[in-house]
């Protein structure tokens, strides 16, 4: 998962307002008492960031994997 994945996974699941908040202030136990914005700021892998947030916010399992990316083209 890129950067950009996962800021889209985030504007998808919580909304852009809600979703950029939850990465700029909610703090992760998973991701040793830091928030996801702090964690990608020192170079945690934006997938394992997604994953705690999915964990912590309790998003369905059928929605942490595949997020983020694009809508296939259709032909």
């Amino acid at each position: 998962m890129t950067r950009s994945e996962f800021l889209r996974a985030i504007d998808d699941e919580f909304g852009e307002a809600y979703g950029r908040s939850l990465v700029r202030d909610l703090v992760l136990g998973a991701l040793g008492d830091r928030t996801a914005e702090e964690a990608l700021a020192q170079g945690l892998a934006p997938r394992e960031v997604w994953l705690a947030l999915c964990a912590v916010m309790d998003v369905p399992r059928e929605r942490w994997y595949g997020a983020g990316r694009p809508e296939p083209r259709r032909s």
